[in-house]
């Protein structure tokens, strides 16, 4: 049976009390580290305590965020304590990097196809898809364009110190013959998709995709069904395949903080700091430059959709995923007065299509990683860098920890080195909360813009049913 309710109520308190007092004690520890450094078996003991409190927090909570946290604290003591064995740990960081880069062609694969063979209908294809797909471009584009301006201007990257991680591979980039941009577009088209997976060159997988799920989806519903569910059935499974692999971040994480440490020092946290604040200035710059004065043009009233979209906003904030909130999300764009068959389809796409906070977050973390790593990008190749996640992200940004999935295939194409994705982990949870707000968000503001555009905006009241559902 359940547990009783004041024993349900007290789990999340005593849980609270044993995070509140791992703080506690190690803000102490840290302290007295600082101001004290003769005692410091007395220091280092109060912060193994606070370990131990994290990890029954964790043990108690069952959270993967939780147990990546811990991975994380766990990670910097062992890179300031005991910097031989953090250098020894690096193996355990490459093993999940192997696992990583194990899911990325796959994935890239089958959500591609999933997401354009299972919208390449008539009606997709008709005026409401194509003005839906130009507003998701105009403003993902402008989203990683603030997130390109808000990391080149910040640097939080510079001053990590992290190009000996890789030195050999940099290196071999620098001698590499620079390719001419016809070489260049003739590398983008696959010649063989069995190579191209090999290779994990994901641009070559994310092309053939497009061209398959376009054939696809020009085939009869009978013909088609077959190969879309094989895609759905392979989309499935790498989500599950990843989850099992995720199991492991937290150890990886570790490892890899616990290098970086021993080998940079503790200033890794202040940088970790910095792109923190960059992506939520760039966030509230976007807010602000891109989806204001879109709703301003479309005439949408801008105090009744912030009351409309506060609930999933709400949500999406509370759990990092944009799914959770798609149910309510629609039933508030209903309410808010955008017809049902509108809604039915601007918010599933744009799920696909139109995650502007991820396309944010996904050029601030690929910049800081060749900042960490003391590699200079040109403008030019940071255009293209862009264009290539503008390109891999349709269908998967949506998707939780894609994110690091789709870093360390863009690192991979562009030579990066991977080790500071794995630190940037270290962070995701927090970062993960604002981009999922945008994310919801925008999606419910795309709802009411295409609904405008159409002529539809407050032309008919919403089902009962569903201004029941919203009073609950």
């Amino acid at each position: 049976m359940p547990p009783a309710g004041p024993e349900r109520t007290a789990r999340p308190r005593r849980t609270g009390a044993l995070v509140g007092a791992g703080i506690v004690l190690y803000a102490a520890g840290a302290l007295a580290q600082h101001f004290a450094p003769a005692s410091r078996s007395a220091d280092l003991a109060l912060r193994l305590v606070a370990l131990f409190f994290f990890a029954w927090a964790c043990w108690r909570r069952r959270s993967l965020t939780g147990w990546i946290f811990l991975g994380t604290i766990a990670g910097l003591e062992l890179g300031v304590d005991a910097p031989h064995a953090a250098l020894a740990s690096r193996f355990l960081s490459d093993i999940f990097l192997r696992l990583i880069r194990l899911i990325v062609a796959p994935l890239i694969l089958g959500t591609l196809i999933t997401g354009i063979a299972g919208h390449a209908n008539g009606r997709a294809v008709g005026r409401l898809g194509l003005k839906s797909l130009v507003y998701f471009e105009i403003l993902t584009t402008l989203a990683l364009l603030i997130g390109l301006a808000a990391i080149d201007l910040d640097h939080a990257g510079t001053g990590l110190d992290m190009a000996h991680a890789h030195a050999l591979q940099a290196s071999t980039i620098a001698a590499a013959p620079a390719l001419s941009w016809q070489e260049f577009i003739v590398h983008i088209f696959p010649d063989n998709i069995a190579s191209a997976i090999a290779r994990n060159d994901i641009l070559e997988v994310a092309v053939f995709a497009i061209f398959f799920g376009l054939a696809l989806g020009r085939l009869s519903e009978a013909r088609r069904a077959p190969l879309l569910r094989l895609a759905e059935s392979l989309t499935d499974t790498m989500f599950v395949f990843t989850n099992y692999v995720m199991y492991y971040a937290p150890v990886g994480v570790s490892a890899a903080l616990a290098y970086t440490v021993a080998q940079s020092g503790i200033g890794v946290m202040f940088s970790l700091g910095k792109l923190v604040l960059t992506l939520y200035a760039a966030l509230l710059v976007f807010v602000l430059a891109g989806m204001w004065p879109a709703a301003l043009l479309a005439r949408i009233p801008i105090r009744g959709f912030l009351r409309a979209v506060a609930e999933p906003a709400t949500i999406a904030f509370a759990t990092s995923t944009s799914e959770a909130a798609l149910p309510r999300a629609m039933e508030a764009m209903e309410a808010f007065g955008v017809p049902r068959g509108i809604v039915a389809f601007v918010i599933p796409t744009g799920y696909a299509f139109n995650m502007a906070g991820s396309a944010l977050y996904l050029s601030i973390a690929s910049i800081f990683t060749a900042q960490a790593a003391g590699i200079h990008m040109t403008f030019g190749r940071q255009m293209l860098m862009l264009a290539v996640l503008m390109l891999v992200s349709k269908g998967v940004a949506g998707v939780a920890r894609a994110g690091l999935v789709l870093l360390l295939a863009t690192a991979s194409m562009f030579g990066l080195p991977t080790a500071p994705i794995l630190i940037i982990l270290g962070v995701d949870a927090i970062m993960d909360m604002g981009r999922t707000v945008i994310n919801v968000t925008g999606n419910c503001l795309a709802c009411a813009v295409v609904a405008r555009w159409e002529g539809q905006f407050r032309k008919e009241a919403p089902a009962p049913e569903t201004v029941a559902a919203l009073q609950e």
